[in-house]
């Protein structure tokens, strides 16, 4: 049987999970190809730095909303099945203040924030928080059951499932993207390219996509742990501020966030937002610390931290690039620009881009029997 040769662009949660998707038909010999892999920390790396989790944000009735509601299943069987994926239950509770309406926060938390989501039909023990049980300065809540992901562990865990099913890895960085159709380990021409380069799409030669920019974010990960995951609409610090906490599968730590920057570059920490990110999450939830002997609230000089973080998020205008494409000859599909929900919406958009991939090699090998 006549294998197809398939090289993918990029390293991240998209690039492994549509390798995983791939892999699953053996006719399809693949090549990943990237410049980070898992295992590595950088700032052009955004899928480590995640919490992640699933915490639904696409619009109703969108494409976005539907990749979301086709990975839930997929997370809750592997929370369920395979602990070694890195991913367990948590509940997530959500608070909404109606002043945050017109932050960057709340406009990016639109649908999770909404009193009556699409997506209570799909979560397990979705339920509004009485208002009587609301923390003071909130005027809505809900929670339910959610999973959160040790990003480190599941990205490992995509590669071992597609070392398992044959998918050759290798470090490459391309100036342009038909380059990478002789990156494919036969030594021989990909049939078909997958750019799944999130933010570097902006910059690869034949793709140069402009309308691609960052959202930076920044974390702390604390060895302090928490009883649920905790997103609130918007803060007082600022219109693009966050807050955030979650606690990561398999002893990842917590994650306590953040901001969301658009078009900014910076890689390094910044002091004074670790401070109020801190200050922030022990506010939002005091269990996050406890008490001292005597009984006082301690503060976030009771955090042990284990590193800071700062990743960029893939944003693009219009939304991710799921289609297919013809560069200098190249067959492309593009898979990108997923923002800061690449791991929530995975294997919904990575499905598409499967599906986008096999009628190109059909059409590919229809001209050749013509």
């Amino acid at each position: 049987m006549a294998s197809n040769k398939i090289v993918i662009i990029g390293g991240g949660v998209i690039g492994l999970t549509t390798a995983y998707l791939l892999s699953k038909d053996k006719s399809n010999v693949i090549t990943v190809a990237a410049k980070h892999m898992p295992g590595d920390y950088d700032v052009e790396y955004c899928s480590p730095w995640a919490g992640a989790n699933f915490l639904p944000v696409g619009a109703p009735g969108s494409a976005h909303a539907k990749w979301e509601a086709n990975t839930w299943p997929v997370f809750e069987d592997l929370a369920r099945n395979n602990p070694e994926a890195g991913i367990h239950f948590q509940d997530s509770i959500i608070y909404n203040r109606l002043k945050d309406a017109s932050s960057d926060t709340a406009v990016w938390f639109k649908e999770l924030i909404n009193p009556n989501p699409w997506y209570k039909d799909i979560v397990p023990d979705f339920r509004p928080i009485p208002k009587e049980k609301l923390p003071h300065g909130f005027d809505n809540g809900s929670c339910f059951t959610s999973v959160c992901l040790n990003a480190p562990v599941y990205l490992a865990w995509l590669v071992s499932q597609c070392r398992k099913n044959g998918v050759v890895f290798k470090r490459a960085v391309f100036t342009h993207i038909v380059d990478a159709a002789g990156a494919h380990h036969s030594g021989q021409k990909a049939d078909v390219v997958v750019n799944c380069t999130g933010l570097s799409s902006k910059y690869l030669g034949g793709v140069e996509d402009q309308k691609m920019y960052p959202a930076r974010g920044q974390v702390i990960v604390v060895r302090n742990e928490v009883p649920a995951m905790y997103s609130v609409s918007g803060t007082d610090d600022g219109p693009n501020e966050a807050g955030y906490i979650m606690m990561r599968a398999a002893g990842g730590g917590t994650i306590l966030g953040g901001c969301y920057q658009r078009h900014n570059y910076e890689s390094q920490p910044d002091p004074n937002l670790a401070i109020r990110i801190m200050k922030r999450c022990v506010a939002l939830c005091p269990e996050l610390v406890g008490k001292d002997a005597n009984g006082n609230q301690r503060g976030i000089e009771a955090l042990d931290i284990v590193r800071h973080g700062v990743g960029l998020r893939p944003l693009r205008e219009g939304g991710p690039r799921v289609e297919r494409d013809n560069i200098g000859g190249v067959s492309v599909i593009h898979n990108y620009g997923h923002g800061g929900f690449g791991y929530q919406a995975s294997f919904g958009t990575c499905a598409d881009a499967v599906a986008l991939v096999e009628k190109a090699l059909d059409e590919k090998k229809r001209r050749a029997r013509l």
